[in-house]
């Protein structure tokens, strides 16, 4: 018998890919979706009772990025405000109806509005903005600020 082989040995990779394909899916169920939705550009407001919007997991959230010029922008994207806050009202009294709630056009949604306006944005776009989501039947708001350092 003798010593040499001429069969090459191969490598099992299937243990290598499947790690990879554990650690890809693990990714993306951490990656937080929430903070694409923030306009990183805003220069928002200091306030020194500014406090973070808790709702312990019980309620939606829709953040609504308002800008100097009050365009309305949704995950970086402008967005035209009566038909998209339409549609998010739509989709949060679908929700509503999913967990066993029935809410009667124009009753109160559940989902709180979170707005970060640009500390020069004009109060009459802010106010459009709160009146446009009154309307849909949005009666919880939030107005996001920074604290002083």
């Amino acid at each position: 018998m003798s010593g040499s082989s001429s069969e090459g040995g191969e490598p099992d990779l299937t243990p290598i890919l499947d790690m990879v394909f554990q650690l890809i899916t693990f990714f993306m169920l951490v990656m937080n979706f929430k903070a694409a939705a923030l306009d990183l550009t805003l220069k928002l407001p200091v306030i020194g009772s500014a406090m973070p919007v808790d709702t312990q997991g019980q309620e939606e959230l829709l953040v609504l990025n308002l800008s100097t010029t009050g365009d309305l922008t949704v995950y970086g994207n402008k967005v035209e405000l009566d038909g998209y806050i339409a549609a998010e009202a739509e989709v949060s009294r679908l929700a509503a109806k999913r967990k066993g709630e029935e809410i009667e056009p124009g009753g109160e949604l559940p989902t709180t509005i979170v707005i970060r306006s640009d500390e020069a944005s004009a109060f009459k776009d802010l106010y459009r903005v709160i009146k446009a989501c009154q309307d849909r039947g949005f009666r919880k708001f939030a107005l996001k600020a920074t604290r002083p350092e």
